[in-house]
């Protein structure tokens, strides 16, 4: 199993950053790709995939909610980011207009300019949105057929926005919201939807433990070694077998990140 995203470099895992690849390795877990949210994070995260290769890649990019500090100086160093062997991935960059914590042309100018850059570097792809379907779909449809690949990583959408996006051959990450019985029900009732060769598994964490594990950690942090969690309830959600679901989703992600 991959987890396709994880937000390693987060203070919540400076602790026991190591320890936490030991666990997810033991879980079963076979390769896990760190997500670059800004600047700083796109460094660190390539730099410590660089210390466990073969198991840990890094995407490179600035997330909508630092879209403000992005700047002709961000493309540059984002480019040179891309050359490392580390790097397999454009983004996470997006539309986030939940909290707009970046003022929205900002963040619009910021997510064209890495479509223009994972387009120009022939890499794929890894997107963020929240509140913004149709921004976003306006914003990417010009550029899809210039990428090889793209990704919307922790869809918690409607129906019709993942028939959306499916249209537009994009991949989808589905997290642990998919374990919420309060929020994951509408997703819990179209996972079957995504073909299983653009389905991909992850747990963004720290962030959303599945709130269904019988034994939650104190700390209430998430962590890779729970991606087999996650994997089961989508199967079950999709009525799928587990170990093909986990088979399918490996392949799927290794040929994604052509890994």
């Amino acid at each position: 199993m991959i987890d396709i995203g994880v937000n390693l470099t987060n203070n919540q895992f400076d602790q026991d950053r190591d320890q936490a690849i030991v666990r997810a390795k033991a879980a079963g877990v076979t390769g896990l790709i760190l997500t670059g949210t800004s600047l700083a994070e796109s460094q660190a995260v390539a730099d410590y995939a660089a210390t466990e290769p073969g198991f840990c890649y890094a995407t490179a990019g600035v997330h909508p909610h630092d879209a403000k500090t992005f700047n002709e100086q961000s493309m540059a160093e984002l480019r040179k980011l891309a050359q490392r062997p580390e790097v397999v991935a454009i983004g996470e960059c997006g539309l986030d207009f939940n909290r707009d914590f970046s003022p929205r042309p900002q963040q619009e100018a910021a997510f064209e300019a890495q479509l223009a850059l994972a387009a120009e570097l022939q890499l794929p792809v890894f997107m963020h949105c929240r509140d913004a379907h149709q921004r976003f779909m306006d914003i990417l449809k010009p550029w899809r057929a210039k990428l090889p690949a793209a990704v919307l990583h922790c869809f918690t959408g409607s129906e019709v926005e993942l028939r959306d996006c499916l249209a537009l051959e994009l991949h989808i990450g589905i997290t642990g919201w998919i374990c919420d019985e309060r929020r994951g029900k509408v997703l819990q009732s179209i996972v079957s939807l995504i073909p299983s060769d653009r389905l991909m598994i992850e747990t963004d964490s720290p962030y959303l433990l599945p709130r269904d594990l019988t034994a939650k950690p104190k700390s209430r942090r998430n962590e890779p070694a729970y991606l087999p969690h996650i994997a089961e309830r989508v199967a079950a959600h999709r009525g799928d077998n587990p170990d093909q679901l986990m088979a399918e989703t490996t392949a799927t992600s290794r040929a994604f990140f052509r890994i």
